[in-house]
């Protein structure tokens, strides 16, 4: 069962975050997050929180063990772009491009569980005066009388 969380509108370039990334992908969680525990990038905190986030909705929402996720997809699009102007030479403006990202990690099991609930059909069953239970075929008998 694939667990999906995303951060949008984060105010870090997707070029630094992608090398923090890269570091994760396609591998188990709890590796992941001592992956990044010790990284030097100031851009594995949003992804830290965003690992987090995504564990705690496999746990909660779907009941799945931590042991058992990897990171099967994780990336960083570009998001809308701020742009600013800055004072040049003789009296010209260079541009700057403030970038932001849109960050989304899928965590998918990697032993698919066994409590899946199966669905079974019911059938209605007709309740006639002195019978407890009734067969299909009594049933059709029954409601053919009337």
């Amino acid at each position: 069962m694939e667990v999906k969380a995303k951060a949008r509108f984060l105010r870090t370039s997707p070029k630094k975050i992608r090398l923090v990334i890269d570091m994760v992908r396609g591998e188990r969680v709890a590796k992941a997050l001592e992956q990044l525990k010790f990284s030097k990038k100031a851009a594995k905190f949003p992804v830290i929180k965003l690992l987090n986030s995504a564990i705690a909705n496999a746990e909660h929402n779907f009941n799945l063990k931590r042991d058992n996720l990897l990171i099967k997809k994780i990336t960083a699009d570009g998001g809308p772009v701020l742009k600013r102007w800055r004072a040049r030479a003789m009296g010209r403006g260079a541009g700057i491009k403030k970038r932001s990202t849109h960050l989304t990690i899928v965590l998918d099991e990697i032993e698919a569980s066994v409590d899946k609930v199966k669905k079974t059909k019911k059938t209605k069953v007709l309740k006639v005066a002195g019978e407890k239970k009734s067969s299909p075929e009594t049933k059709f008998k029954k409601s053919a009388d009337n």
